[in-house]
C-alpha cells in the first residue's frame, strides 16, 4: 500500500511517497494515546506517521476504481482505492492527522492458493521421481565395489538440499494455515527422500569405503557411525545459520549448492573409476534438481511473486548442464578422457604379453576354464600379482570386489 499526505487531499510528489509496512500502519491507525511534550508535538506535527494524542474516530469515504487494462502487469487485476480519511477536531489543525490518499493493489486469494497448491503438487511429483532415480542408482551400485565408486560428498550435499526443502515447506505450511495440508505433503515426501533413501545410500557408501575395518567390533563401528551422523547434521545446522547471516547473498549460495556433481567428477578423475553413476540417474537428478529454482526465479506468475531473473536461471541451467555433460563423457569415454595424457599418472596395463615357458595349461579361477595364451592380449588380463584371468571374467569380478580372486591382493583400476 502507498500512502501520501497533502493539503486538501492533494497527493505529494513521487519522491515523498513511502512504502508502508504493517508496523507503520499500526502506528497510524492505533487508538493508543501517547502523551508527548509540546516540542515533540510540534516536531511531529507535519510528519506523516506521528503518534495520535487522543482516541480518534476515523471516517473513510472512498471508492474502488479498476485500473485500465493497459496498466496491468501480468495476470494480476489491479484496483485503485481512492478516498479521504477524516476525524473529529482535536487540535489547531482540526484533525488527528492530515488527509491521506490511499492506493492499494488487489490480490486474488483463490488464484493465489491454486498456484500454491499446484506448486506443492509439482514438488511432490519431483520427489517421487527422485525416489525412483535413487532406487535405480542403488541397484546400479549394489555391490561393495560399486558403492565405493560413488562420492559420499555428492550424496551428502543432495541430502542436505532435500533437508532444507523439507524444513522450508513445513514452515510455509505452518505459517499459512489454509495451505498446511498441501505444504505438509510436499515436506513429507522431501523427508522421505533425504531421511530414508539418501541417508541409507550414504551409509552404504560409507561402509563400502572401509572394507578392511568391517570385521571390527560393534563399538568402534558405532563410534565412527555417530561421527558420520554428527558431521552431517552439524553441516546441516551450520548451513542454516550461514544462509541466515548471508541472506543478501542467497542466489550465489544457491549457485554454490547446485555444484553437487563436482565431487563425483573429481572422485572419478582421482580414482579412475568406471561408470559409478547410471546415466538415467545423472540426467534425471539434473532435471529434477533444477526445476524448483527455475520455477521460483524464472516463472513470472509464481505464487511467491518473486521477480524473474532470467540471467540467473540461464546461468544455473548452464552450470548444471555442463556438470552432467562431463559425467556422461566420463561414463562413456573414460573418467580421464578430458585430461591430457602427459599429466596423467602411469596406469597399470592388464593386457600385457605373458611368456608361457612351462607349456602347461592355465585355468581361470573364476570360470574354471583354460586360458589360451596364444591369443591376442585383449582376451586375457594379468594382475599385478601375476595371476591370469579371462578379460570378461576379471572385469565382472572387479565390479564386485577390487581384489585378486586368488590371493586377495588389492587390484588397481582397469
Amino acid at each position: 500500500m502507498v500512502a501520501n499526505s497533502g493539503a486538501d487531499g492533494e497527493p505529494l510528489q513521487e519522491e515523498d511517497y513511502f512504502l508502508s509496512n504493517p508496523y507503520h500502519l499500526l502506528r497510524i491507525f492505533s487508538s493508543q494515546v501517547f502523551q508527548d511534550s509540546s516540542e515533540e508535538k510540534n516536531r511531529r506535527k507535519n510528519s506523516l506517521t506521528h503518534d495520535m494524542e487522543k482516541h480518534c474516530n476515523i471516517e473513510i469515504a472512498a471508492k474502488v476504481v479498476r485500473v485500465s487494462s493497459n496498466q496491468n502487469e501480468g495476470e494480476h487485476e489491479k484496483y485503485r482505492l481512492e478516498g479521504l480519511m477524516e476525524s473529529p477536531s482535536v487540535d489547531d489543525d482540526g484533525e488527528c492527522f492530515s488527509s491521506i490518499l490511499l492506493n492499494s493493489t488487489s490480490l486474488n486469494v483463490e488464484a493465489y492458493y491454486n498456484k500454491a497448491v499446484n506448486y506443492t503438487l509439482m514438488v511432490t511429483f519431483i520427489s517421487f521421481l527422485q525416489v525412483l532415480l535413487l532406487i535405480r542408482q542403488m541397484e546400479h551400485s549394489n555391490t561393495q565395489s560399486g558403492a565405493a565408486k560413488v562420492s559420499i560428498i555428492m550424496i551428502g550435499q543432495q541430502a542436505i538440499m532435500d533437508a532444507y526443502l523439507c524444513l522450508l515447506h513445513l514452515t510455509a505450511g505452518i505459517l499459512v494455515e489454509s495451505l498446511f495440508n498441501a505444504f505438509a505433503t510436499a515436506a513429507f515426501f522431501k523427508f522421505v527422500v533425504f531421511s530414508i533413501f539418501e541417508m541409507r545410500y550414504l551409509l552404504a557408501i560409507w561402509k563400502a569405503s572401509r572394507p578392511l575395518n568391517s570385521g571390527e567390533g560393534w563399538e568402534i563401528m558405532r563410534r565412527e557411525l555417530s561421527v558420520l551422523y554428527s558431521r552431517f547434521y552439524g553441516i546441516l545446522l551450520g548451513g542454516i545459520l550461514l544462509m541466515y547471516e548471508l541472506h543478501n547473498f542467497l542466489r550465489p549460495l544457491l549457485f554454490l549448492m547446485y555444484s553437487f556433481w563436482i565431487p563425483q567428477i573429481v572422485t572419478n578423475v582421482i580414482r579412475d573409476t568406471r561408470k559409478p553413476l547410471h546415466p538415467q540417474y545423472i540426467l534425471g537428478m539434473t532435471a529434477t534438481r533444477v526445476a524448483i529454482p527455475l520455477y521460483i526465479f524464472g516463472c513470472p506468475s509464481n505464487f511467491m511473486r518473486i521477480e524473474p531473473d532470467k540471467k540467473w536461471c540461464i546461468a544455473v541451467t548452464t552450470f548444471m548442464s555442463i556438470q552432467a555433460a562431463v559425467l556422461l563423457l566420463q561414463h562413456y569415454l573414460g573418467s580421464r578422457c578430458f585430461i591430457p595424457r602427459q599429466i596423467l599418472p602411469e596406469k597399470y596395463c592388464y593386457h600385457r604379453k605373458v611368456e608361457d615357458s612351462t607349456n602347461q595349461p592355465i585355468d581361470c579361477v573364476i570360470c574354471m576354464t583354460t586360458i589360451d595364451l596364444s591369443q591376442r592380449t585383449s582376451e586375457y588380463m594379468v594382475a599385478p600379482c601375476e595371476h591370469i584371468f579371462h578379460s570378461g571374467c576379471l572385469q565382472r569380478w572387479m565390479d564386485i570386489k577390487m581384489e585378486c580372486p586368488t590371493c586377495r591382493r588389492s587390484l588397481p583400476p582397469a
